[in-house]
């Protein structure tokens, strides 16, 4: 009866950087030709890192821009975030850094568990970014960086792992072995009728459910 962690992760950046086509690639495995701007989606899928089990909830949030306000729920009982611009927009790059500002504040300035994402690496002959830039700004940060297109399957699955580990490496630098400890119980046929892990996450650190 494994024991599984849940982690929120929110997604964020600029319309059209492909936050939605990350996120749908790494849970569906596949890409999303077309789809319509999106308002706020959720995606959930069980992550296997060594003996460790992780309910990774996704938010993939509508486009933001420099002048967005972000709501509690992007702070309240989050995890880690996926920031996502795209190589082939300057502008969304100068977007991410006011969001990650705007994060930074949020949290009282604390060290955040962030995983900066270059999306669209594929498309390198409109590259308005290069890779140097976005190494740099996620080092300024104590973030990690990746250039993904989420095309790749193996690539998006790099990012969501690197999130997890994140998330682990700043509760470790603050020297939390977790503030709280709940677990609660799913028992058979219950998996598909909805948990409290959020609502518990949004006061609660380490939150588990154990499954028969």
């Amino acid at each position: 009866m494994p024991l599984v962690r849940y982690r929120k992760v929110v997604i964020l950046g600029y319309r059209s950087v492909g936050k939605t086509s990350l996120a749908h690639q790494f849970v569906k495995g596949e890409f999303l030709e077309g789809y319509d701007p999106t308002v706020e989606n959720t995606y959930s899928k069980i992550v296997t890192l060594g003996k460790d089990e992780f309910h990774l909830h996704l938010v993939d949030t509508a486009g933001q821009d420099e002048y967005s306000i972000l709501p509690y729920s992007f702070i309240i009982g989050v995890h880690g975030y996926v920031l996502v611009y795209s190589v082939t927009s300057l502008h969304s790059f100068q977007v991410i850094e006011s969001l990650y500002q705007k994060l930074h504040e949020g949290h009282g300035k604390t060290r955040l568990p962030v995983v900066l994402v270059g999306n669209k690496a594929d498309l390198s002959p409109d590259r308005e970014v290069q890779e140097v830039e976005g190494k740099k700004l996620a080092e300024s940060w104590g973030a990690t960086f990746m250039e993904s297109s989420a095309r790749e399957t193996q690539l998006t699955q790099g990012i969501f792992t690197k999130v997890i580990q994140e998330i682990a490496r700043v509760e470790n630098s603050y020297g939390q072995e977790r503030r709280c400890r709940l677990m609660f119980l799913v028992l058979p046929g219950q998996e598909e009728l909805g948990t409290p892990e959020e609502e518990l996450a949004s006061w609660c650190d380490n939150v588990y459910m154990q499954i028969n």
